[in-house]
């Protein structure tokens, strides 16, 4: 699967937004996920997971930062996010479900957040460029 030009312009377009409310986003998309998806809490046995903490808001950043990696190196995704591919295998061992799990609460917080700017057109190419993202995070597993 690779992204059209038409696709990256979409996604650099709806990122300029994000980018803007990058932590609420990315806080809140967590908080979608552990509520969605009680099983995902197992890996953050250590973290407050109440709406608002400290701990979810910055784990909630370092998740939109890695985005934001992605679409900035949008032709070179698996070099931008290798390290964090290799994190998620090797030391924290995460399920690689749990990606496509974010990808989806990532998608509806984007969604509620611009829901004139987030078409039919717009959600295409960023569920396309999310199952990117999955599929590279998860590579160092096979």
């Amino acid at each position: 699967m690779s992204l059209t030009k038409s696709d990256k312009a979409i996604i650099a377009t709806i990122w300029s937004k994000i980018a803007t409310q990058a932590d609420s986003i990315g806080t809140e998309a967590l908080e979608r996920l552990f509520t969605s998806y009680p099983q995902t809490k197992t890996y953050f046995p250590h973290f407050d997971l109440h709406h608002g903490s400290a701990q979810l808001h910055a784990h909630g950043a370092k998740v939109v930062s890695a985005i934001g990696d992605a679409v900035k190196n949008i032709d070179h995704i698996g070099a931008a996010l290798s390290k964090l591919s290799e994190l998620h295998a090797y030391i924290l061992r995460v399920d690689p479900v749990n990606f496509k799990l974010l990808s989806h609460t990532f998608l509806v917080t984007v969604a509620a957040h611009f829901p004139a700017d987030f078409t039919a057109e717009a959600h295409a190419a960023w569920d396309k460029f999310l199952s990117i993202v999955s599929s590279v995070l998860t590579e160092k597993y096979r």
